[in-house]
């Protein structure tokens, strides 16, 4: 036969503290990884705008280059200068 024993306090309080912890570390994690979420979307937002500004600033440069020619402009003063 077996007695049945019964944990001190401070046992069963060492016990609820570890439960508690990992109680916390499992929503910080949850946390972390709705944040990682949030952050991925926010990336493909902003990869997606880059992507946009580069095809206007492709399709700008092609328009100036078919008015203009070759060369190089100061964003400065406008001014252009040939190439050739």
């Amino acid at each position: 036969m077996s007695t049945k024993s019964k944990l001190s306090e401070s046992e069963l309080a060492i016990l609820n503290d570890y439960q508690v912890e990992l109680s916390n570390l499992i929503g910080n994690l949850g946390e972390i990884e709705l944040q990682i979420a949030d952050l991925k979307s926010l990336k493909e937002q902003q990869l997606t705008i880059y992507s946009e500004l580069k095809a206007k600033q492709t399709k700008t440069a092609k328009e100036l280059q078919d008015k203009y020619g070759e060369g190089n402009i100061s964003l400065e003063d406008g001014e252009f200068t040939p190439t050739s």
